[in-house]
């Protein structure tokens, strides 16, 4: 089986063969000694919560993951913040779904990573635009998730063109560094010029004003050049020859507003994280993001069976027995046994999502961000790096 881009095609994980190899070695054994145990299994990150919520995503492609499986899955809401505990309870005969748990844990881990990070970028600069730019980070198959997560985590924006296709948003992004390298140097203006002549009217005019000269130099040209047509420049400058990057944004501001052009925007791009988001978002209006959020390590998903027919289980170093998650009006999240008492005033947060192989449950991708900035907001995610 060969594919153009050496992606796994989407019926071989929909049928379990995207799988680890022991699965299918263990369904052998099963069939061959004719076991099938009804059990229920949790996917969980930590056991108890830690005090670092994270936010759970990948949720709608999980789902559909377990249609037609005889199976009853219970999940936490696509974009809430967890801290320890289950985010996804499944429970039926085993061989219904014991392959499916390498495409099950995939799923969830990388989405949830790159909506954590992208959640950090936006907490770091809550007033300011915010785009991913982190695409071209990963492999293409990828993008739309990476985009998906970031708009998940509240960003303003993304990048990709292909990744809007698939979630009906247009991407954002006006001019590289290519485009004055086209036109040379001593030919900036040109270049803007063309960009202004040839892109539709509801495009952003931010012209790229770090290629050649000095910041402020080629700012001021681009002022000049677009006049009331210019809405925004864009620094980009590396890292290598960046100096003290908050000073050279501020001289760019100061000679602008010396020329009467407080209405440009300055947005900030080229290995920004949320460090440097806190430590610009005075002096910035817009920011890109990309490694930010791709360099995310993933989630360290497992999932483990906790109870078989009925009687509590579980290897060496986890909880056994079914469990549920809450959410306290303090922001607090707390795990404790399904059978046994919440604590007070606690929201249970695992809700139906598929059963007997039926999805039961989706939401829409602006409920997802309405949901995790809601919640980032009642846990207080990131304040503490404020």
């Amino acid at each position: 089986m060969t594919t153009p881009f050496g992606t796994i095609p989407a019926d071989a994980i929909a049928d379990g063969r995207a799988t680890d190899a022991y699965f299918r070695r263990m369904d052998e054994a099963l069939a061959h000694a004719g076991k099938n145990p009804h059990v229920v299994a949790e996917v969980t990150a930590d056991q108890f919560p830690t005090g670092s919520f994270e936010v759970f995503t990948g949720v709608a492609e999980v789902a559909r993951l377990f249609e037609e499986r005889a199976v009853d899955v219970d999940a936490l809401a696509d974009g809430q913040l967890f801290d320890g505990g289950p985010v996804m309870r499944i429970e039926g005969d085993y061989r219904a779904f014991a392959e499916l748990e390498t495409s099950l844990l995939g799923l969830l881990s990388q989405p949830s990573a790159f909506a954590t990070a992208a959640l950090e970028c936006r907490r770091a600069a809550p007033e300011s635009t915010v785009l991913s730019f982190g695409a071209r980070h990963v492999h293409p198959a990828l993008a739309s998730v990476v985009e998906r997560a970031a708009l998940v985590a509240g960003l303003d924006g993304f990048s990709h063109v292909a990744a809007g296709d698939l979630l009906d948003r247009e991407a954002s992004g006006t001019m590289p560094h290519a485009l004055m390298f086209c036109f040379g140097e001593g030919n900036q203006a040109d270049a803007w010029r063309a960009f202004d002549e040839a892109v539709p009217e509801r495009v952003p005019r931010i012209a790229l004003t770090d290629t050649f000269w000095d910041e402020v130099a080629e700012t001021l040209l681009a002022a000049e050049t677009l006049g009331e047509d210019l809405d925004g420049v864009r620094l980009d400058t590396t890292g290598s020859r960046r100096g003290d990057f908050r000073h050279i944004v501020r001289e760019v501001r100061w000679e602008l507003d010396a020329r009467g052009r407080e209405d440009v925007d300055l947005f900030l791009s080229g290995g920004l994280g949320p460090t440097q988001l806190r430590e610009l978002r005075d002096v910035a209006d817009g920011f890109g993001v990309g490694s930010a959020i791709t360099n995310a390590d993933p989630l360290d998903f497992s999932l483990d069976i906790v109870a078989i027919d009925g009687e509590p289980v579980s290897k060496r170093g986890k909880l056994s027995g079914v469990k549920e998650v809450y959410r306290t009006p303090d922001g607090g999240h707390h795990v404790a046994l399904a059978d046994g008492d919440g604590p007070d005033e606690g929201e249970s947060l695992l809700e139906p999502l598929v059963r007997d192989g039926e999805v039961v449950r989706e939401a829409t991708l602006d409920e997802a961000t309405d949901r995790c900035l809601t919640d980032a907001e009642a846990v207080k995610f990131g304040d503490g790096d404020a």
